[in-house]
């Protein structure tokens, strides 16, 4: 087993010894989805000051609005109970700047055919977070009174900034 592996199941191990949250509800206790990138330098929970059981938090390369994203926010918010939505970005975004044929390229490179992905790439960071509210607003897979608020993350300062719809 190789050293993260090892780390990963001692931290569970540990973490499940002094587990103590297993009557939390399933309906979040904020009714609020996060939906945030992948990046590993963003951390929604502290970010927020939420605690086990607060939120919802969905993540993907971008924080893009899938259709994926757009599911899981309609199984929250209908089934669960959620009635906020923050859709955060954050500066110095990998997917920020780039084309679908530049992130293609890279997969060519390592000998992959990625021509039929879309990696949902996007050229303004602002511009997008706008997006992903908008069709989240617009959606009728969720209820007219979900809030829906856009903010962009500043890795450099640990900051965040709210986007106007």
């Amino acid at each position: 087993m190789s050293d993260v592996w090892s780390r990963i199941g001692e931290a569970a191990e540990r973490y499940a010894e002094a587990f103590d949250a297993g009557d939390l509800p399933t309906p979040p206790a904020q009714r609020l989805v996060v939906v945030t990138c992948m990046d590993a330098r963003i951390d929604p929970v502290q970010l927020f000051g939420l605690s086990l059981g607060d939120a919802h938090v969905l993540r993907n390369a971008g924080a893009v609005v899938t259709d994926d994203v757009l599911r899981s926010v309609a199984v929250s918010t209908q089934l669960l109970g959620t009635r906020k939505v923050a859709l955060m970005a954050h500066t110095r975004c990998g997917m920020a700047g780039i084309t679908n044929d530049d992130v293609r390229a890279s997969f060519a490179a390592a000998g992959v055919d990625a021509s039929d992905v879309d990696f949902q790439p996007f050229p303004d960071l602002e511009e997008s977070v706008r997006a992903g509210m908008a069709r989240l607003s617009a959606s009728p897979l969720l209820p007219e009174d979900v809030d829906v608020h856009g903010w962009i993350y500043d890795v450099e300062t640990g900051r965040v900034s709210e986007v106007g719809a």
